[in-house]
């Protein structure tokens, strides 16, 4: 199985080091000195990695062959893609692979039923599920512990507790700061 692990950035420097955008929760185990990576676009690899360093909180990469800026600039945007055992699990048991998640059914604790994962969506703050639901719309669900509260592989669920109006918009609160302002003592709007 190809598991995407990282995206190549800009070029860092004129040795032909590039930075990575990364996309996996274990760089040292997939994105180590001497790793062979599949690339897309596919005529950019295969990539083997050569050094690999931490500079101002971003990792930086240099690739076998890969001497200088021009090259390491050709390869921006360049996908790096990891052959991974479908058998094989994250270290920690709270922690799970796309591949793992995608198909789940996503379930309310009652066992209402909301949809099937079909993707996962890495920003930089959190994690989302994009659930498609039974009658073909979306619904994005983020991957924090406070909604998802069970990831059960077993049964290819997922149990979700979800603040109002996250599922159905007509169980949305919406809070407006001027309500808050007019209900404050002394203010007579």
């Amino acid at each position: 199985m190809q598991l995407v692990v990282a995206r190549i950035g800009r070029a860092h420097g004129i040795k032909g080091e590039v930075t990575v955008e990364v996309r996996t929760d274990e760089p040292e185990l997939r994105l180590g000195p001497g790793a062979r990576l599949a690339t897309d676009p596919a005529a950019n690899g295969p990539l083997t990695i050569e050094t690999g360093r931490v500079h101002s909180g971003r990792l930086l990469l240099r690739f076998e062959g890969v001497r200088d800026r021009t090259a390491a600039e050709a390869l921006r945007n360049t996908l790096l893609i990891a052959d991974v055992d479908p058998a094989e699990l994250p270290e920690d048991p709270e922690e799970f692979y796309d591949h793992q998640l995608i198909d789940l059914d996503v379930v309310l604790a009652d066992g209402t039923e909301i949809g099937r994962i079909t993707e996962i969506s890495h920003l930089l703050s959190q994690d989302l599920f994009i659930v498609e639901r039974p009658d073909g719309s979306e619904v994005m669900i983020p991957f924090v512990e406070e909604i998802v509260t069970e990831i059960d592989l077993e049964e290819q669920r997922a149990v979700i507790t979800p603040p109002p109006g996250l599922i159905d918009d007509s169980q949305a609160v919406i809070v407006s700061s001027r309500d808050e302002e007019a209900s404050e003592p002394g203010n007579d709007a």
